[in-house]
């Protein structure tokens, strides 16, 4: 006895070709989403080896400075130099919070262009139907 060939088959078929579209969609969206996370990542690295290595430096600096400055005065006027220095400090504290805070302001919205493709597949599809 043979199989009598029904309509469910070829709907079926439509049914199989249809996942393995979307699953094919889902997983591009997937490698993409993978790829900006693994750039995120390498980026806050570099970001990190950066910020230690200015921060390492700058407190060498400062630190060195501030105590000849604080030798070179030390008999005449070392409270005021010292009362100074910390002001001075002070103000640059203030102005790197502010300048590092209008710097996260400035960056991109994580998995943007994940976010970007998922949008353009719907709009795709809405325009389908």
């Amino acid at each position: 006895m043979e199989p009598k060939p029904t309509g469910s088959q070829g709907f079926v078929g439509s049914l199989r070709v249809l996942g393995d579209s979307i699953l094919a969609s889902v997983q591009d969206r997937i490698g993409l989403a993978a790829l900006e996370l693994q750039e995120e990542k390498f980026r806050l690295v570099q970001i990190f080896l950066w910020i230690g290595a200015i921060l390492i430096a700058g407190a060498m600096t400062i630190t060195f400075a501030s105590l000849a400055l604080v030798y070179l005065f030390w008999e005449s006027a070392r409270l005021a130099v010292l009362g100074g220095l910390a002001l001075l400090y002070g103000g640059l504290l203030v102005a790197a919070i502010i300048a590092f805070r209008r710097c996260l302001a400035r960056q991109p919205q994580l998995l943007a262009g994940t976010l970007q493709e998922l949008k353009e597949d719907r709009e795709c599809i809405r325009m389908k139907n």
